[in-house]
């Protein structure tokens, strides 16, 4: 999968801009503010149909316009036109011209791994965090988890304010929260199971992954749920008896809701014990298990962006990440200093430098 040809209007700060990549490594350098990241994440919202940076969207637009536009040519088996349309009423998403309904329908046909510096968050904040990258990862290679998601969610909302107002009542008729639990048990149980397959996945690669990077230590990701090693109707017990206390609180307290991700290197937890130099190795593991998970389940090979990859990582380190990106991965790398980079690779890059919102093509 490679993208070929990328056109921008009135994104961040480009009012107008062109570019062709190589199908190989793309190299976008320049001091910080100029524009680089910018590019990366017209790119990676046109995978994806959002931008990394916010939760608003509508943020990309450039100051005092009212629109934005990102175009671009994508080859999977056969050339597409991808093109996202943003404004204060939405977006619009095309592919060769057709309008595209569906999100789900969407976001699995390009596939984008992202390492950015804020990646951090998911091994240092919480876990909210932590199930949003998850949910954003899976989405992008499964278009029925996406779907099963929003419904949970809508039987959350449901069952979250049915609860509230049982709470108010001094009796009720249980069969409408008994309906909305079994409801929300059988999502939560499907959606458990792509997420404990995904893991798995994901640990049979990070661990040599990390090795080969770092030359110590066995990284490991846990995945942490409510519903993991239990039945249908075990579950539907537990909340059968914490009724009183959901009532009470006027919320659902059991669910897939609540579930987190645990890093570990030889069983101490990353967060708690490790380096940042030792926490970027870890996602930047993670984030090449999920090319090598790709790979084999959807044989196809995705984009690879690594923003500010050279930040507080030695050489030695840089170059063995570099060691592991296949040569047939189209890859972009954004740094400030491009003394940085290798010379083998800086000589087979394609190179764009960034100033001032300019892009000059090398």
């Amino acid at each position: 999968m490679q993208i070929s040809s990328l056109k921008l209007l009135n994104f961040r700060n480009y009012e107008t801009l062109e570019l062709k990549f190589s199908p190989k490594v793309n190299i976008i350098y320049g001091k910080n503010g100029m524009g680089k990241t910018n590019i990366i994440e017209a790119i990676y919202m046109l995978g994806l149909t959002k931008t990394f940076r916010s939760n608003n969207d509508n943020i990309v637009i450039k100051r005092g316009k009212n629109i934005a536009k990102i175009e671009g040519t994508i080859k999977n088996t056969i050339l597409n036109n991808y093109k996202i349309i943003i404004n204060n009423a939405g977006k619009r998403i095309k592919v060769d011209n057709n309008k595209i309904a569906k999100i789900s329908d969407y976001i699995t046909r390009v596939n984008i791994i992202l390492f950015n510096p804020d990646d951090l968050k998911m091994i240092k904040d919480t876990p909210s965090i932590r199930r949003k990258m998850l949910n954003i990862e899976i989405s992008g290679i499964n278009n029925e988890y996406l779907l099963l998601l929003t419904n949970y969610n809508k039987v959350l909302k449901q069952r979250n304010a049915y609860l509230k107002a049982l709470n108010k009542k001094k009796s009720y008729d249980d069969a409408f929260l008994k309906i909305l639990t079994e409801q929300l048990v059988e999502l939560g149980l499907k959606i458990m199971w792509i997420r404990t397959e995904f893991i798995n996945n994901i640990n049979s690669y990070i661990s040599d992954i990390y090795y080969e990077i770092t030359h110590k230590g066995t990284l490991k990701v846990v995945y942490k749920s409510e519903f993991i090693n239990k039945s249908k109707e075990s579950i539907l017990k537990m909340f059968e008896k914490n009724i009183s206390r959901e009532i009470f609180l006027g919320k659902t307290i059991f669910g897939i809701q609540h579930d987190d991700l645990e890093f570990k290197i030889d069983s101490e937890i990353v967060k708690e014990f490790s380096s940042v130099g030792e926490q970027k190795n870890s996602i930047i593991s993670f984030k090449l298990a999920e090319i090598k998970n790709i790979e084999n389940k959807l044989h196809k090979k995705p984009i690879l962006i690594l923003d500010d990859l050279f930040s507080e990582l030695d050489e030695e380190k840089i170059n063995n990440i570099l060691a592991l990106i296949d040569t047939d991965l189209q890859t972009f790398i954004t740094t400030t200093e491009i003394a940085y980079v290798d010379e083998k690779l800086l000589k087979n890059a394609k190179k764009f430098y960034v100033k001032d919102g300019k892009v000059e093509e090398e």
